[in-house]
């Protein structure tokens, strides 16, 4: 017969399960925050008034009024008032087109979570912005973030647009000629 030799097992000190379950709890929370930190970080937007209405898509053009900065504070860029041949035609700000390429990745992207009659401000990072090598001659130095304050006037189908460009085009075209028309030497009002 086989003799069994039993072995006494030493009691759980008081307190030791619990700083088990502790430690655990740190290494997890550890392991989340550098999960976190080698995250890319994104397109970001605060909403200071919010808009209406739909979202714009790639086959929109957004008007928008903007100031463009460093995140230094520095300004590098502010959206141009309309030329005043376009007043009227077109509502106030600059268009924005929406399509792939048209405009760095991030501005693309922020513009596309915004609504008409918005005020926001969005935050882009190096790498959906310029990253290491921004425009020839650009105040933008590489691998910056940028910040946007954007103001939403408009949303509008990119046909729509066209048609109104086509316009400004034939009106501009009929001015050139009715200054054209007068015959070469021909007096004018004295």
């Amino acid at each position: 017969m086989t003799e069994i030799t039993r072995v006494p097992l030493q009691p759980i000190a008081k307190g030791s399960l619990t700083k088990l379950w502790l430690g655990v709890i740190v290494v997890v929370l550890i392991a989340a925050g550098i999960a976190w930190l080698a995250t890319p970080k994104g397109v970001s937007i605060d909403t200071l008034t919010a808009g209406s209405g739909p979202t714009p898509t790639a086959e929109d053009v957004v008007f928008v009024e903007y100031v463009g900065k460093l995140a230094d504070g520095k300004e590098f860029d502010r959206s141009q008032p309309l030329p005043p041949v376009a007043k009227g035609i077109f509502p106030e700000g600059t268009p924005m087109t929406l399509g792939e390429g048209e405009t760095i990745p991030g501005f693309r992207e922020g513009l596309m979570k915004m609504q008409k009659g918005g005020h926001y401000v969005l935050h882009i990072p190096a790498d959906k912005a310029y990253g290491a090598t921004p425009p020839p001659g650009a105040p933008i130095p590489p691998n910056a973030d940028l910040v946007f304050d954007i103001k939403v006037s408009e949303i509008m189908a990119r046909a729509d647009f066209e048609r109104r460009v086509q316009a400004i085009q034939q009106m501009m075209q009929m001015q050139m000629q009715g200054q054209g028309g007068a015959a070469p030497g021909a007096a004018g009002p004295q």
